[in-house]
């Protein structure tokens, strides 16, 4: 047991993260030799492997947000048995286990439900990560979603990399460096994850969320590797009927009335999954925010005068995080359907149909893959990618998905 088993499929930057932490850790040590001696300096420590700032980057659900929270726990390691050359990151101290769970004082995690990171937020982490750390070893700063920050918050937190605090180290997920400004990303450590193997992720979903092994090498074959979902997939019902809905939508898009039907039905699926978090979230962050103001208990009491102005900037934020939940939706939905079409292409090209992903879905493939061209299945992964292009563009998700569903018919 150690803080690196959740990092499924990455030998290399297991590795090389762990001999970070190791570095990290002499450096501490010897720091706190030489104060313990009053002043006068202490052994010289091996060369560091060590450095202030990281940028994690692979593909979605590659794990690099889990890869940065356990660099972190590491980190944060008091277990004696670092003394006996154990390496530090061991899973059971007070250091480790409170970084994972996110009670660490000097770990702070930030990830976002809402479009962007901006110039407010980043100002604060700023002035968190000049703080001293109040365990004695690192103020550590996991950045989950650097690729959403704006030009004006990034060129905040350049500042704070290109000066960094004494035991401050900053650690930036992104799906891509091009996903960082290149000023950033050249004063960061590059490590690069890839995609684990079904087989890998099917592993961790046994040996950790007790799935059944057939279940399990099921989701993990279907989401190609992405352990987020994947899990999602095993322990949500309703997450896998909604992807067989997706799955089923190629096969209705024979004429134009099912085109559009078809749509209006998947933007829907994404507008009820964004209500559902709403109706989790939102009641119980106005509560506590109108208990924070002083109001009475109960939704219809009156506010304290002068905080409107809070309750406006929550309800914006709760808006904003329904919109980027609907689109995450529609994201999932449509990355599943590329994939649908992606294994229709791999039979046409003489692929056994025992390599498919979708495994659960092979007759509608083989049938699509028996009535088209390869060509025409290439134009319908380009329609499905158009899409979310077009999402990403803030086009009104209906009029986006309308468009993609009659190019797949027309391709």
């Amino acid at each position: 047991m150690s803080v690196w088993d959740d990092v499924v499929g990455q030998p290399r930057v297991v590795a090389e993260l762990a001999a970070a932490a190791q570095s990290a850790d002499a450096l501490v040590e010897s720091e706190h030799a030489a104060a313990a001696s009053d002043g006068e300096p202490a052994s010289p420590a091996p060369a560091s492997r060590m450095t202030h700032a990281w940028l994690f980057t692979g593909p979605p659900g590659s794990g690099r947000s889990t890869a940065a929270r356990a660099f972190a726990a590491a980190l944060q390691c008091t277990s004696p048995d670092r003394k006996l050359g154990a390496p530090p990151g061991c899973g059971f101290c007070d250091g480790c286990h409170t970084a994972l769970i996110g009670t660490h004082a000097d770990v702070e995690t930030v990830r976002t439900d809402l479009l962007t990171i901006g110039v407010k937020e980043t100002r604060d982490l700023v002035r968190r990560a000049a703080l001293s750390p109040a365990g004695g070893r690192w103020q550590v700063i996991v950045l989950e979603d650097a690729d959403r920050l704006t030009e004006g918050a990034a060129n905040v937190l350049l500042k704070a990399i290109e000066e960094p605090a004494p035991r401050t180290v900053w650690l930036l997920c992104a799906p891509s460096v091009e996903d960082a400004l290149p000023t950033i990303r050249s004063r960061c450590r590059l490590l690069t994850l890839r995609t684990p193997s079904p087989e890998a992720v099917a592993d961790v979903l046994m040996r950790r969320d007790g799935i059944d092994p057939d279940l399990a090498a099921r989701v993990a074959r279907a989401t190609q590797g992405h352990i987020g979902r994947a899990r999602r997939l095993a322990t949500d019902e309703s997450a896998r009927t909604r992807r067989a809905s997706v799955l089923r939508l190629p096969l209705r898009v024979a004429d134009v009335g099912g085109c559009l039907r078809a749509a209006q039905e998947l933007v829907d699926a994404a507008a009820e999954d964004a209500k559902a978090v709403a109706e989790e979230m939102d009641a119980k962050e106005t509560e506590e925010l109108r208990a924070a103001l002083g109001a009475a208990a109960g939704t219809g009491s009156r506010m304290p005068r002068g905080t409107a102005g809070a309750m406006k900037d929550l309800a914006d934020r709760q808006k904003r995080r329904s919109t980027r939940t609907q689109r995450d939706s529609l994201d999932l939905a449509l990355t599943d359907l590329a994939g649908f079409y992606r294994d229709v292409l791999s039979l046409q090209l003489g692929s056994p149909a025992d390599r498919v992903a979708n495994i659960e879905v092979l007759d509608g493939i083989e049938r699509i893959a028996a009535q088209s061209r390869p060509e025409q299945s290439l134009r319908r992964i380009d329609a499905v990618l158009a899409c979310r292009d077009a999402l990403d563009r803030n086009v009104a998700p209906l009029l986006a998905v309308e468009a993609m569903t009659l190019a797949l018919r027309a391709a």
